[in-house]
Protein backbone atom coordinates (compact mmCIF):
# COMPACT_ATOMS: atom_id res chain seq x y z
CA UNK A 1 0.00 0.00 0.00
CA UNK A 2 1.23 3.50 -0.64
CA UNK A 3 1.58 6.25 2.16
CA UNK A 4 -1.71 8.41 1.21
CA UNK A 5 -3.49 5.22 1.81
CA UNK A 6 -2.37 4.57 5.24
CA UNK A 7 -2.70 8.33 5.92
CA UNK A 8 -6.62 7.84 4.79
CA UNK A 9 -7.09 4.77 7.07
CA UNK A 10 -5.32 6.31 10.18
CA UNK A 11 -7.71 9.71 9.57
CA UNK A 12 -11.10 7.44 9.25
CA UNK A 13 -9.55 5.55 12.80
CA UNK A 14 -9.53 8.61 14.65
CA UNK A 15 -12.32 10.55 13.28
CA UNK A 16 -14.35 6.85 14.29
CA UNK A 17 -12.72 7.19 17.42
CA UNK A 18 -13.57 10.96 17.84
CA UNK A 19 -17.58 10.16 16.96
CA UNK A 20 -17.30 7.30 19.67
CA UNK A 21 -15.97 9.53 22.28
CA UNK A 22 -18.46 12.14 21.60
CA UNK A 23 -21.50 9.77 21.43
CA UNK A 24 -20.25 8.71 24.92
CA UNK A 25 -20.25 12.20 26.31
CA UNK A 26 -23.22 12.87 25.16
CA UNK A 27 -25.24 9.73 26.92
CA UNK A 28 -23.00 10.77 30.00
CA UNK A 29 -24.15 14.63 30.35
CA UNK A 30 -27.89 13.16 29.19
CA UNK A 31 -28.02 10.67 32.19
CA UNK A 32 -29.57 7.62 29.99
CA UNK A 33 -26.43 5.54 30.78
CA UNK A 34 -28.70 4.92 34.21
CA UNK A 35 -31.72 2.65 33.27
CA UNK A 36 -30.95 0.19 35.81
CA UNK A 37 -31.69 2.86 38.78
CA UNK A 38 -35.17 2.90 38.13
CA UNK A 39 -36.14 -0.54 38.55
CA UNK A 40 -34.03 -0.38 42.25
CA UNK A 41 -34.52 1.10 45.04
CA UNK A 42 -37.66 2.89 47.31
CA UNK A 43 -39.77 5.61 46.01
CA UNK A 44 -40.52 8.62 47.79
CA UNK A 45 -42.63 11.97 46.12
CA UNK A 46 -42.65 15.08 47.22
CA UNK A 47 -45.01 18.44 46.71
CA UNK A 48 -43.67 21.84 45.79
CA UNK A 49 -45.10 25.05 44.60
CA UNK A 50 -42.39 25.23 42.12
CA UNK A 51 -40.04 23.09 40.69
CA UNK A 52 -38.56 25.37 37.73
CA UNK A 53 -36.44 23.15 35.49
CA UNK A 54 -36.51 20.42 37.02
CA UNK A 55 -36.63 17.43 35.13
CA UNK A 56 -37.07 13.74 34.98
CA UNK A 57 -33.92 11.88 35.97
CA UNK A 58 -32.36 14.80 37.77
CA UNK A 59 -30.07 13.81 40.86
CA UNK A 60 -31.45 13.68 44.13
CA UNK A 61 -28.48 14.27 46.73
CA UNK A 62 -28.45 14.08 50.42
CA UNK A 63 -24.68 15.99 51.61
CA UNK A 64 -23.75 16.46 48.00
CA UNK A 65 -23.65 12.82 47.38
CA UNK A 66 -25.85 11.49 44.81
CA UNK A 67 -28.49 8.83 46.52
CA UNK A 68 -31.00 8.54 43.58
CA UNK A 69 -32.73 10.25 40.93
CA UNK A 70 -35.95 11.90 39.77
CA UNK A 71 -38.69 9.35 38.18
CA UNK A 72 -41.48 11.34 37.32
CA UNK A 73 -43.56 14.49 37.76
CA UNK A 74 -47.02 15.20 37.25
CA UNK A 75 -49.70 17.88 38.86
CA UNK A 76 -51.86 17.68 41.61
CA UNK A 77 -55.26 19.05 39.73
CA UNK A 78 -56.62 19.44 43.92
CA UNK A 79 -53.88 21.33 45.13
CA UNK A 80 -52.16 22.82 41.97
CA UNK A 81 -48.79 21.36 43.23
CA UNK A 82 -45.86 19.70 41.21
CA UNK A 83 -45.93 16.06 42.62
CA UNK A 84 -41.85 14.80 42.64
CA UNK A 85 -41.80 10.96 42.34
CA UNK A 86 -37.72 10.13 43.01
CA UNK A 87 -36.11 6.53 43.46
CA UNK A 88 -33.99 6.39 46.49
CA UNK A 89 -31.18 3.50 46.12
CA UNK A 90 -31.99 0.88 49.14
CA UNK A 91 -28.69 1.23 51.05
CA UNK A 92 -29.90 4.66 52.00
CA UNK A 93 -32.12 5.61 54.47
CA UNK A 94 -33.87 8.92 55.43
CA UNK A 95 -35.47 9.78 58.49
CA UNK A 96 -39.45 10.77 58.21
CA UNK A 97 -38.58 14.31 59.15
CA UNK A 98 -36.37 14.78 56.44
CA UNK A 99 -36.64 18.33 54.15
CA UNK A 100 -36.70 18.05 50.18
CA UNK A 101 -35.62 21.23 48.31
CA UNK A 102 -34.63 22.23 44.79
CA UNK A 103 -31.24 23.50 44.06
CA UNK A 104 -29.23 24.71 41.07
CA UNK A 105 -25.78 23.28 40.45
CA UNK A 106 -23.80 26.68 39.91
CA UNK A 107 -26.10 29.99 38.77
CA UNK A 108 -27.29 28.37 35.63
CA UNK A 109 -26.54 24.70 35.84
CA UNK A 110 -28.66 21.85 36.33
CA UNK A 111 -31.52 21.88 38.99
CA UNK A 112 -31.39 18.53 41.18
CA UNK A 113 -33.73 17.67 44.62
CA UNK A 114 -31.26 18.05 48.03
CA UNK A 115 -32.32 16.26 50.83
CA UNK A 116 -31.73 17.77 54.26
CA UNK A 117 -31.70 14.79 56.67
CA UNK A 118 -33.95 14.88 59.93
CA UNK A 119 -33.20 13.85 63.54
CA UNK A 120 -36.08 11.59 63.97
CA UNK A 121 -35.83 7.52 64.82
CA UNK A 122 -38.83 6.83 62.38
CA UNK A 123 -37.65 6.14 58.30
CA UNK A 124 -39.08 6.95 55.59
CA UNK A 125 -40.49 4.01 53.56
CA UNK A 126 -41.82 3.02 49.70
CA UNK A 127 -44.32 4.99 48.73
CA UNK A 128 -44.12 7.86 51.77
CA UNK A 129 -43.94 11.49 51.09
CA UNK A 130 -41.70 14.75 52.42
CA UNK A 131 -44.02 16.50 54.90
CA UNK A 132 -41.54 19.92 54.59
CA UNK A 133 -40.45 21.17 51.44
CA UNK A 134 -38.70 23.97 49.65
CA UNK A 135 -39.34 24.98 45.90
CA UNK A 136 -36.68 26.08 43.61
CA UNK A 137 -35.92 29.48 43.47
CA UNK A 138 -36.24 31.46 40.31
CA UNK A 139 -34.26 33.67 39.26
CA UNK A 140 -36.71 36.11 36.97
CA UNK A 141 -39.10 36.22 40.00
CA UNK A 142 -36.09 37.38 42.17
CA UNK A 143 -35.03 39.67 39.40
CA UNK A 144 -38.67 41.01 39.38
CA UNK A 145 -38.96 41.72 42.79
CA UNK A 146 -35.70 43.58 42.76
CA UNK A 147 -36.77 45.70 39.89
CA UNK A 148 -40.72 46.49 41.58
CA UNK A 149 -38.61 47.53 44.86
CA UNK A 150 -36.41 49.56 43.26
CA UNK A 151 -39.17 51.36 41.40
CA UNK A 152 -41.19 51.85 44.44
CA UNK A 153 -38.27 53.32 45.99
CA UNK A 154 -37.59 55.61 43.39
CA UNK A 155 -41.33 56.48 43.24
CA UNK A 156 -40.94 57.53 46.73
CA UNK A 157 -38.04 59.67 47.11
CA UNK A 158 -40.14 61.71 44.03
CA UNK A 159 -42.88 62.48 46.06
Amino acid sequence: MDNGRIIEIWVGVFVAIGIGALFLLAMQVSNLTEFTEAKQGYRLSAAFQNIGGLKVRSPVKLAGVKIGRVSDIHLDNENYQAIVVMNIQPQYKLPDDSIASIYTSGLLGEQYIAIDAGGSPEYLEDGDSFDITQSALVLEELVGRFLVNMSEKSGSKEE
